[in-house]
């Protein structure tokens, strides 16, 4: 039995908020330096004191096997040719 620790499993989707500031974007730098990609615009709203941002992140890799995990469902659904797209 190993006492080192397994590497924490990356999340699919992220959402990173805080103040707009340098340590903000240093966040979001590292995040995409992880490989992750941005997802959608940033948002941004003031909190009655300073500028609060978030933005999403997602792995593509994990996007892409939950995307072919749909595909083959939809593939072993059956259909008996009537019903609307």
């Amino acid at each position: 039995m190993s006492d080192v620790p397994a590497p924490e499993e990356k999340l699919s989707y992220r959402l990173v908020t805080g103040p707009d500031d340098r340590s903000f974007c240093e966040r979001i730098s590292t995040a995409l330096a992880e490989g992750y990609v941005l997802h959608g615009s940033p948002a941004a709203t003031f909190n009655g004191t300073g500028v609060v941002v978030a933005q999403a992140l997602i792995l593509p890799a994990a996007i892409a096997s939950a995307d072919a995990a749909v595909a083959t469902a939809v593939e072993d659904l059956e259909f008996d040719g009537e019903g609307h797209a």
